[in-house]
């Protein structure tokens, strides 16, 4: 069992760890309140390797992998709501879930992607609401017959592409339902895998008829209070290595005329570059931002997140942007090599620390040095703040919140693995 301090150790240590960020002007408590307050969308493909209920036969499709066989995957819905359950109870702050097409529950009758509907995710919406949880919803472009040939939305052939418009609007219809339901706005991102994987002759044909698919999804307007519509970009995938149609140019160009958010994927961009910088230079332009948060090893292999140097940059760009209300923060991993209630708790507890690091950061006292030309003030302030008690404040907002503080939570999964996961 592994141990950690009581409830009065870590009282004691915020105690002290208040006094030395309020020397440089920072309110922890409102650091703790704003921390928590930011919703944290958690994906549920994390807890059945993307396999979603659909029962096909052919696997992943659409450069999306999952590796390992660790035991205790989610095989239903039940199984799927409850690990979500047992990772919410970890995770401090406001959590939404992130759902995806092919986790229609539809009683058994084989259902067209095209025809599935808000009557097919009752079950999601009554949990949700139940759980005090908001949802967000992805259509599903991948692992289907349609888009076998690594082309959906862009597609040549007019029916087939009818039919993943057909997809694409019916998606918008379960997240406003989602939003409705819920009060919170869900968000629905738009994200396809079509590409080739060698040389293309022309390359503009199919972006200009992706163009057109994404106008008929769009065509009907949103309430913003219930629906956010977002479209996602993607360097490259498995089998789309040399041409990506969906590209971060078409992505960020039609998300700037169309006045919608764009979706910024941690993996989806070269290997050596970040997200961070991109913050500022978008949101000038665009309503807002959705931000996956992941972690590429060598390329885009969505692995669980950690609290590391990118994340804490992309964090500290949206707090010195003050731009908290204008991004919408989402995980985007999975990895079936290790018990998967660990890898949603590992990530989301990295990313709301990274969160809470961000806000306790002096941001105007660096903004000030910057603006009076003390250079070197600046890059010695930046560096004297990675020495400063976090951990004490994360301990404080653990508790806050009600879950488990330190290592404490570990037990938690480890018991629910013996008890649960390993008996399935």
């Amino acid at each position: 069992m592994y141990k950690y301090l009581t409830d009065d150790q870590i009282k004691a240590n915020y105690a002290a760890a208040k006094q030395t960020y309020a020397l440089l002007g920072v309110d922890t408590d409102k650091a703790l309140k704003d921390a928590a307050a930011v919703p944290l969308s958690l994906h549920c493909w994390q807890g059945d390797d993307v396999t979603g209920f659909e029962k096909a036969t052919d696997g992943l499709t659409g450069g999306i992998m999952a590796t390992g066989n660790h035991p205790g995957r989610a095989q239903n819905g039940e199984q799927l709501r409850a690990d979500l359950d047992l990772a919410a109870s970890l995770i401090p702050g406001t959590k939404k879930v992130n759902l995806h097409a092919l986790y229609a529950e539809t009683e058994g009758k084989k259902v067209p992607r095209d025809e599935v509907g808000p009557e097919h995710f009752t079950k999601w919406i009554a949990w949700a609401k139940k759980a005090k949880l908001g949802l967000d919803f992805n259509p599903s472009y991948f692992s289907h017959p349609l888009a076998a040939s690594g082309f959906t939305l862009s597609h040549a052939d007019k029916k087939t592409r009818e039919f993943w418009i057909r997809n694409g609007i019916q998606s918008r219809k379960i997240a406003t339902a989602m939003g409705k339901a819920t009060g919170m706005p869900a968000v629905n991102n738009q994200w396809i895998p079509d590409g080739s994987k060698d040389l293309p002759a022309d390359r503009l044909s199919p972006r200009l008829r992706l163009k057109d698919s994404l106008d008929a999804i769009f065509a009907e307007k949103a309430d913003p209070k219930l629906l956010i519509d977002a479209v996602e970009s993607k360097l490259f995938g498995i089998g789309s290595e040399s041409y990506v149609v969906g590209s971060h140019e078409f992505y960020t160009a039609y998300a700037v005329q169309n006045q919608m958010p764009l979706c910024l994927d941690m993996g989806h961009f070269h290997p050596t570059e970040t997200i961070a910088d991109k913050i500022s230079g978008l949101l000038p332009f665009v309503p807002g931002l959705l931000l996956h948060v992941s972690r590429g090893v060598r390329w885009d292999s969505d692995h669980v997140v950690i609290y590391n140097e990118d994340v804490q940059a992309v964090f500290n760009e949206i707090n010195r942007s003050g731009a908290w209300k204008k991004v919408w923060v989402a995980l985007d991993f999975f990895d079936a090599s290790i018990n998967r209630i660990m890898a949603w708790t590992v990530g989301a507890r990295a990313a709301r620390k990274a969160m809470l690091s961000a806000l306790l950061e002096p941001a105007k006292l660096l903004k000030d040095e910057e603006k009076a030309g003390h250079f070197g003030a600046r890059l010695a302030l930046m560096e004297e703040l990675k020495n400063l008690p976090l951990t004490a404040v994360w301990d404080q907002l653990c508790l806050d919140q009600g879950v488990p503080t330190g290592t404490n939570w570990i037990n938690v999964s480890d018991k629910y693995e013996a008890d649960v996961l390993l008996k399935r």
